[in-house]
């Protein structure tokens, strides 16, 4: 009789930790969707804003259609991109070409000072601002859904509930490269 309520014991006990850990796994994956779709939004913010900045260079710099048409090109493919991996790999590409969007109002000082130019730029490096923190947000909250999934005993939990490790956001190469500084 008292080993009936052992077993008895042992199996509520280990039925309570599985809907824990189900559960949390629930919280951290539902986490990660938003943090996933606030970095949508920035994005959207981020696609929104490129063809003014587009139309506010072309005026000034009409030879350089090449890269107006790169930037543009990228932005497309940024948008039609479906899947997180997909959106990461994109928007990797979509920030080289800005970068030479931005070395073009080296070349015109004209363009440098205008106004509008430079309210687009602002609008911009806010918006990448808010990129960064997204990112930094989806990454913690993916830090803690992957320890939970790999871990024992928890992983025991996540591979009977079909949960798997979910990819980290990474910067683009050229943000990894050393900054040479000279005087």
């Amino acid at each position: 009789m008292v080993a009936v309520f052992i077993v008895i014991a042992i199996v509520v006990i280990l039925a309570l930790y599985y809907v824990g850990v189900y559960n949390r796994l629930i919280r951290l994956k539902n986490q990660g969707e938003e943090a996933a779709s606030a970095l949508d939004a920035h994005l959207k913010q981020r696609y929104d804003l490129v063809p003014n900045l587009v139309e506010t260079v072309k005026g000034y710099a009409k030879h350089e259609q090449g890269t107006l048409t790169a930037v543009i090109e990228a932005r497309n493919k940024a948008m039609s991109a479906t899947t997180l991996e997909d959106k990461d790999a994109a928007n990797k590409g979509f920030s080289s070409t800005l970068k030479s969007l931005f070395a073009l109002s080296e070349a015109y000082p004209d363009l440098k000072a205008n106004v509008g130019f430079l309210d687009l730029q602002k609008q911009l490096q806010k918006i990448e601002e808010q990129l960064l923190s997204a990112r930094k947000y989806y990454n913690a909250v993916i830090k803690q859904y992957n320890t939970i999934t790999e871990v024992f005993p928890s992983m025991i939990v996540a591979s009977m509930s079909h949960f798997t490790k979910k990819p980290y956001l990474t910067i683009e190469e050229e943000a990894k490269a050393r900054v040479e500084v000279k005087f």
